[in-house]
């Protein structure tokens, strides 16, 4: 069973047009996913799973709802006991453990404030987060190099209190699984001024830029019915069906995949727990529990297309979506070759959720992004702030001078500064380059800094990256700009080779030349640098700013 009922006038819808006219989420008063949902559906469908869990080890569990409420609630009543009340930031690194979903939850109940973080943060990372946002507790995996760093910033991290440690013990920290066996598992509602709003933050979430440090995106407890877009309508989730999305629990993408429009929609979700992502691997344990649905980076799926995908039973595989990064038109025609499954993208950030999608009514472009999703005016502007005619490269804006989408971000969490920066005169900038073409189709072209300006011509990494791809020799690449004192700028390609071949000069020129005749002249890579892996961050997206700096700091 689902809950779509409950916050849907109308559930089913007969085309795309129908969709972005007459959906419309009722959103009720003093929501909270937690009670409203989990322990709804705990009531409703106690045994109906909620999560499937496994680890690269072997291990496996199964939680319904009835479990997840129970756990939920031992959570909750710890963290009380702690001294954790409403509005106190709570940041969680527990990677893709499943007391992340526990613990979540049960900050939800008492009106905490969540703030998921990757384990990769280094001391540096963990002192900034903890005085920008006056953390209260930390909740981490017991893994040595994590609790390392976490302590090596207590002694500049004057508002935390307590700590506890997951799947492990250490004197000075609370052990989280003990805690939990003797915690009641009977948590009541807050009422009066402890209950919470639908305006109060539930989430931040910590996002980098380009520049400057980290932003605090800050959400709001409605945010998580923005999600059902993402899951009924993109992922195409099926109620009793088990969804999976690779995502580490320290990015939004986790709440995009991992919860939320899941739950809602009736699907249970899956979780890996894995370190070294090894394609076969994922592909087994996607055949052993006949996922149904499945949203993954780009990465994933190029390292997919490079397996024989005929020696795995995807028949219980009913669709797949892509979101973090464009899709290259040759990985999509090559999983579709091999799957029969399209390929349906999405683009999004963490301020936002599904903004622009390919929806199951529609034909999927490859390389496309889709449509605008229901509730989202989006347009593409130039740089005065006019509307771009089709064709034209602008950066998408999202306008919200007649209405703010359900699930948008509330604004930068301490920072209004920042927020009016990039939010103003009724437009959200984005700083995504996009073009739209004659049929309302957006492109992506790059981030506003990822564009290249070479000799007038300004040119996206993501159509260069397409055009190699396509070549045999090449298994990834990154585009970006290298200062030019003629051209401004010219291209360079960092290429991770096929095992099949090796680095040269004649393949250097063999590249370039494919290039040209696949894309523009113009937009050829005239550096070429072969490297054996490409930086990235742990959900997979490319770091091209982290090739500009190592370019910048070599003199290249």
């Amino acid at each position: 069973m689902n809950m779509l009922d409950k916050f849907l006038p109308r559930v089913e819808f007969d085309s795309y047009e129908d969709f972005v006219e007459n959906f419309k989420i009722n959103i009720p008063e003093n929501f909270n996913f937690a009670y409203d949902i989990v322990d709804e559906m705990a009531k409703m469908a106690p045994d109906q799973t909620a999560m499937v869990w496994c680890n690269e080890k072997g291990d496996e569990r199964t939680f319904t709802f009835s479990e997840i409420r129970y756990y939920t609630d031992k959570a909750a009543n710890f963290f009380k006991s702690v001294g954790i009340k409403k509005g106190d930031p709570v940041m969680l690194i527990l990677k893709r453990r499943y007391e992340f979903w526990f613990c979540l939850l049960a900050l939800h109940k008492i009106g905490a404030i969540c703030i998921p973080a990757t384990h990769l943060l280094t001391a540096k990372d963990i002192i900034y987060r903890n005085n920008a946002a006056d953390i209260k507790m930390i909740v981490s995996v017991a893994e040595d190099e994590v609790i390392k760093h976490i302590e090596d910033a207590l002694p500049e991290s004057p508002t935390i209190q307590c700590k506890a440690l997951v799947g492990g013990s250490r004197d000075g920290w609370y052990d989280f699984n003990k805690e939990l066996e003797k915690a009641s598992d009977n948590f009541v509602r807050p009422v009066g001024a402890e209950a919470t709003t639908n305006n109060d933050i539930s989430l931040l979430y910590f996002t980098s830029g380009t520049t400057g440090m980290p932003k605090m995106v800050q959400h709001n407890f409605v945010y998580p019915l923005g999600h059902i877009v993402t899951a009924k309508y993109w992922q195409n989730v099926i109620d009793g069906g088990l969804h999976l999305t690779v995502a580490d629990t320290g990015w939004a993408k986790a709440v995009w995949g991992k919860i939320y429009g899941q739950w809602i929609a009736g699907s249970a979700v899956f979780v890996y727990d894995y370190d070294k992502f090894v394609p076969k691997e994922l592909l087994d344990v996607i055949v052993k529990h006949k996922v149904t649905t499945f949203c993954a980076p780009p990465t994933i799926y190029r390292f997919f297309i490079k397996e024989d995908l005929t020696k795995f039973d995807l028949s219980h595989l009913k669709h797949c979506s892509i979101a973090g990064e464009p899709l290259n038109p040759e990985v999509y025609n090559q999983f579709l070759k091999a799957t029969g499954l399209k390929l349906y993208e999405a683009f999004g950030q963490t301020e936002l959720t599904v903004t622009i999608g390919t929806f199951h009514w529609m034909e999927p472009r490859p390389g496309s992004m889709g449509k605008p999703s229901p509730g989202y005016d989006i347009d593409i502007v130039n740089e005065n702030g006019e509307s771009c005619e089709v064709g034209e490269k602008g950066q998408i804006v999202v306008r919200t001078d007649k209405r703010k989408p359900v699930g948008m971000f509330e604004g930068y969490y301490r920072r209004e500064d920042v927020t009016k920066n990039v939010w103003h005169d009724g437009m959200y900038h984005t700083g995504d380059m996009a073009w739209k073409d004659e049929d309302g189709y957006f492109w992506f072209v790059g981030r506003a800094d990822d564009v290249i300006k070479s000799s007038g011509y300004k040119i996206g990494p993501f159509e260069v990256e397409s055009a190699l791809i396509e070549h045999p020799a090449v298994l990834e690449c990154a585009i970006t700009g290298v200062p030019d004192p003629v051209r401004g700028q010219v291209v360079k390609a960092t290429v991770v080779l096929t095992k099949n071949y090796k680095p040269s000069e004649e393949l250097v020129k063999e590249l370039q030349n494919h290039v040209k005749k696949v894309t523009a002249p113009y937009k050829y890579p005239r550096i070429i640098e072969f490297v054996d892996e490409l930086p990235k961050t742990i959900s997979g997206k490319i770091r091209r700013v982290q090739i500009r700096e190592q370019d910048k700091n070599t003199g290249k």
